[in-house]
């Protein structure tokens, strides 16, 4: 299901800019990393999801997988750095059509994203296509998002121009989970420790939100003062727990998959 995109008509335009600093290749490092891990999960599908994070140092950048790469052969040195016109300024290959359409748009309209990671993971995803909001606020690891997703109702089939991608990055708004309905989800964070923390608990919030209601039993919500309260505790802790998440994810796949450094 990956779509090539057009080509741009124009050549990339050359840029007196050093893309091969220490913060640029750690970002690649922790791009991969958790595109690894996401496989480990099992949290992607096929090769036609895709994780982006802005170029430190060039807002006007970002790294995003390449078309045709599954995310357990993703490293460091296989991601792509690309421009909001589509051109492929490092790396070899292109990104996949979507990937592009939506991460470049996105990136462009909301500079607070420092990372966009977009699945069809199957829990989460499982909750876009039932009536009425996805998460309920009834497992203490769905308040981690009391407050900071949206729903976007409106499927258009695949995103394949700027006009799409510009529609979902105003579905968006200040949210910073999408449950994108008939299709996925979209992870927004600051950075890219912060977008995998999103991600992995999102999708242990939805597995076990859909184990409690396959008991056709009903679910029992907590109250919006005690959601509001325990979610605003949890956020003052998720950068640093973040941080050290994404660490052990690194420390695991030294072991497992040590390539993703490479």
């Amino acid at each position: 299901m990956a779509h090539e995109m057009l080509k741009p008509s124009a050549p990339a335009p050359l840029r007196n800019v050093n893309l091969d600093t220490d913060e640029i290749q750690q970002a690649r490092v922790d791009l991969a990393a958790t595109l690894r891990m996401a496989a480990h999960y099992g949290l992607e599908e096929g090769i036609c999801n895709h994780f982006s994070a802005v170029v430190p140092g060039h807002p006007d950048l970002f790294l995003v997988n390449r078309l045709g790469d599954a995310f357990a052969e993703a490293k460091a040195s296989s991601l792509l750095i690309c421009d909001f016109d589509g051109h492929v300024l490092q790396g070899e290959g292109e990104p996949e059509a979507t990937a592009f359409y939506i991460h470049a748009r996105l990136h462009k309209r909301h500079p607070r994203v420092g990372a966009a990671f977009h699945t069809h993971m199957p829990n989460a995803t499982a909750l876009t296509m039932i009536e009425g909001e996805p998460l309920v606020w009834a497992g203490q690891t769905a308040l981690k998002f009391y407050g900071r997703t949206v729903v976007d109702e409106d499927y258009n089939g695949l995103a394949l121009d700027n006009d799409e991608g510009d529609r979902i990055a105003e579905a968006m708004g200040e949210a910073d989970v999408v449950f994108m309905r008939n299709h996925g989800v979209m992870v927004c964070a600051p950075n890219i420790a912060e977008a995998w923390d999103d991600l992995y608990y999102l999708e242990r919030a939805a597995e076990v939100q859909l184990k409690a209601m396959s008991s056709g039993r009903p679910l029992i919500p907590v109250s919006e003062e005690l959601a509001e309260k325990t979610a605003k505790l949890m956020r003052e802790g998720d950068p640093e727990s973040a941080r050290m998440h994404l660490e052990s994810i690194k420390r695991q796949l030294d072991v497992t998959s040590p390539g993703f450094r490479d």
